[in-house]
């Protein structure tokens, strides 16, 4: 059994699989979820593949039961968490007066509200591992869309800048457990999401998730007395 363990949600592929990588690699157990059950198979497949530890189950971020069933199989198979990765969300284009309201309750769930309950969920698995090791972790995926909102992503930028005020009362509440949380704010990193502005931004200019996978690295080698409420990912010469 391992020393530690993660669980990492939109790990399938791009950012997420990325992460998931470099806590296998720092010898992490891993519970992988994504809503694609082939995909995330595919991606449990490659890092078993390599030696890793690892737990799958498909899920749903929008649905609440989904969420419990994805720590419940977590806690079984390891009985402990000390790295949490709220890595799974989207965004919908659109002008103010063409919102649909099934795209705004979607970005809504999945970026914001899966976030909430993966941390009601897991507090307490959280809780144990800070009394451990005052180490414990819980790294948000939020965007530079959040620290700058952008017209037509206006709700995806809503969706985003909340999760940066989340993960900073988050820090307030928890802290004095161990539990340490990070905004990770990147700009366009090259993955399947940002093929939409590939005609504005060139491929080989964006960001990679190898840059991003670095930051959790360090995260986890900093001292326990060291918190970093957020980390802003940018290009040469864009400014927030």
């Amino acid at each position: 059994m391992p020393d530690r363990a993660a669980i990492v949600t939109g790990a399938s592929r791009g950012i997420g699989f990325a992460l998931a990588e470099v806590l296998g690699e720092q010898g992490y157990g891993l519970t992988l979820t994504a809503r694609q059950p082939d995909t995330l198979e595919q991606a449990a497949n490659q890092l078993g593949e390599r030696g890793f530890e690892v737990e799958h189950q498909a899920a749903n971020m929008s649905d609440e039961e989904a969420i419990r069933q994805v720590v419940a199989r977590h806690r079984d198979r390891y009985g402990r968490l000390d790295v949490l990765v709220n890595n799974a969300g989207l965004g919908i284009g659109a002008a103010a007066a063409e919102q649909q309201t099934k795209h705004v309750d979607l970005q809504l769930g999945v970026n914001l509200r899966a976030i909430i309950l993966f941390y009601r969920e897991c507090t307490e698995l959280l809780q144990a591992a800070g009394r451990e090791h005052r180490q414990a972790l819980v790294l948000n995926l939020a965007s530079i869309a959040g620290k700058s909102p952008q017209p037509w992503l206006s709700v995806y930028s809503a969706t985003k800048a909340a999760v940066i005020s989340y993960t900073q009362a988050m820090n307030k509440e928890l802290n004095g457990d161990g539990i340490k949380s990070t905004a990770f704010c990147p700009g366009f990193v090259d993955t399947d999401m940002t093929e939409f502005v590939r005609g504005d931004v060139p491929q080989e200019e964006m960001l990679k998730t190898s840059d991003i996978a670095e930051a959790l690295r360090f995260l986890l080698a900093v001292s326990p007395a060291c918190v970093v409420p957020e980390i802003i990912f940018q290009r040469p010469g864009e400014t927030v």
